[in-house]
């Protein structure tokens, strides 16, 4: 199987390519229909499908990213490191999308490859999502909908208290995060991991499931966590939670002026580091034209280094 992947997951890379070269009119937000890209190294998690699904698993681009909606069926696509590269460290990459898609492209494949390209073995993880219409107009007018603004407070900043989390139930995501886990732990041999150093980083939605499954599975036990501009909101900190390193922007809604996910894995004595960046908003990805934000990934690299990820124990 190893064989298999290795020789094959540069032909993804290529696909992400041909997603990501569009013309003009699929860099703006609207939403473009896209045929479903052939995935040759997806590997099937057997995690079973979700209830009520109305609809198969399609594709879409907006912003020039292709993304995927109703997916029932997990996956794991390793990208894995260049013979005589690899470092034997592990990650598990998790895209956002809010949990009703998932951005592919920016938060799933680029940033694979961005790893394995530093001796990383990467693995993009395609889990199941809520149902979202079929049509894709409807699904569009969903995405399109007004939304109320936040309201502001006493002095008429934005800055006020945030509203509690819509609790989502993330069964089906924990499961897809633990088998893809499993397959690493069964396969770290022919991969050249060190199951020791086994981390997982996620965007946006995939930084709650990265967060959740730190805080809540009884199987995955993670070397390092990633949330990059996740939900900031105070949690309770496991005594052997892992090292955090944590990435948003300050004009990214989810932030409003929120520190309490940093204040709790501080308090709990747990290694966190924080890169708060001045400008980038939400869903940048590896990076946006001129943001400030567009070096977390060296920062990122630079702290996996410093705390010995990079080097075999």
């Amino acid at each position: 199987m190893t064989k298999f992947y290795k020789k094959t997951y540069p032909v993804v890379f290529v696909i992400i390519l041909h997603c990501i070269t569009w013309n003009a009119l699929a860099q703006d937000g609207k939403i473009y229909p896209l045929e479903t890209p052939k995935e040759p190294n997806a590997i099937p998690l057997g995690t079973g499908s979700v209830k009520d699904q109305p609809a198969p698993e399609t594709w879409f681009r907006q912003w020039g990213d292709p993304m995927a909606r109703n997916i029932s069926k997990a996956t794991l696509t390793p990208f894995l490191p260049e013979k005589g590269k690899a470092n034997g460290a592990a990650v598990i990459v998790a895209p956002g999308g809010g949990y009703r898609w998932l951005s592919m492209g920016n938060e799933g494949w680029e940033v694979a490859e961005a790893l394995a390209k530093k001796g990383i073995a990467a693995f993009v993880l395609k889990y199941r999502l809520f149902p979202t219409a079929e049509s894709l107009d409807e699904f569009t007018a969903w995405m399109n909908r007004p939304r109320p603004a936040p309201p502001k407070s006493e002095d008429g900043s934005k800055n006020n208290p945030p509203s509690p989390p819509v609790q989502l139930d993330l069964t089906n995501q924990l499961e897809d995060a633990e088998a893809a886990y499993a397959i690493l732990l069964k396969n770290a041999n022919e991969w050249g991991i060190d199951t020791s150093r086994i981390g997982m980083v996620g965007f946006s939605a995939g930084a709650g499931l990265t967060m959740h499954a730190t805080l809540h599975s009884k199987t995955m036990k993670l070397a390092f966590i990633g949330p990059i501009y996740g939900g900031m909101g105070p949690v309770q900190v496991p005594k052997n939670a892992p090292p955090m390193f944590n990435v948003i922007a300050s004009d990214d809604f989810l932030f409003n002026s929120q520190f309490g996910v940093i204040d709790s894995w501080f308090k709990a004595g747990r290694p966190v580091e924080f890169h708060l960046y001045q400008n980038g908003g939400h869903g940048f990805g590896l990076g946006n034209p001129n943001r400030t934000s567009n070096r977390w990934f060296e920062a990122f690299m630079h702290w996996l280094d410093v705390n010995k990820f990079l080097m075999a124990k």
